[in-house]
């Protein structure tokens, strides 16, 4: 990193939510390009991917005082990259959702190693905090995620009512959220751990 010998992340972060522009003026010349490139692996439009970044960044500067990033820099701003193509293919659903939601691990294969390697920390570090959650709640969300089973399938699997799954999925996806530290929806957690 280039600006490794003078800056932390924290310290970034830290001068970030005092309002020092020249935080986000170092944060941007050293991530840009690889938040562009996890966009373009996705998006493949030059001027689309160019806008995501920038939405990203303002973002950033607009949430500035209230962040916590409990990840790497480069990991947030990987996730929030990430997040801001997946919404703007919700958005924007007559363009090929499918395209990006069917062929999002392929895309992942086939990018430039930093990018994998990114995407392969998310998923460790999602898992991670998968594992910490409590025992009921953890066996709930992976019943629905990973053999993806309906609430009521869970419910009946689980002698539980589908409103305590209901409040487990909830209380997973909120833990989720808060540990990862971004503004992610509910709907991109889902997706993201496909």
């Amino acid at each position: 990193m280039a600006f490794a010998n003078k800056y932390t992340d924290v310290d970034l972060v830290k001068r970030l939510q005092e309002g020092e522009e020249d935080a986000l003026t170092i944060i941007y010349k050293e991530y840009w390009e690889m938040m562009f490139l996890a966009a373009y692996n996705l998006v493949k439009d030059r001027s689309v991917c160019e806008d995501i970044v920038q939405e990203v960044f303002i973002s950033l500067w607009q949430r500035r005082a209230n962040l916590q990033i409990k990840v790497s820099l480069k990991s947030y701003l990987y996730t929030s990259t990430v997040y801001k193509v997946y919404d703007h293919f919700s958005k924007n659903k007559k363009m090929a959702k499918d395209e990006l939601f069917d062929n999002f691990e392929s895309k992942i294969e086939t990018s430039n190693p930093e990018t994998k390697l990114m995407h392969e920390e998310l998923i460790h570090l999602l898992d991670s905090i998968i594992d910490t959650l409590p025992d009921k709640c953890k066996e709930v969300y992976k019943l629905s995620r990973e053999n993806m089973l309906s609430n009521k399938e869970i419910a009946e699997q689980l002698n539980i009512s589908q409103r305590t799954v209901e409040g487990h999925i909830s209380k997973a996806l909120k833990i989720l959220k808060e540990s990862l530290g971004v503004a992610v929806s509910v709907e991109f957690i889902l997706f993201f751990l496909k």
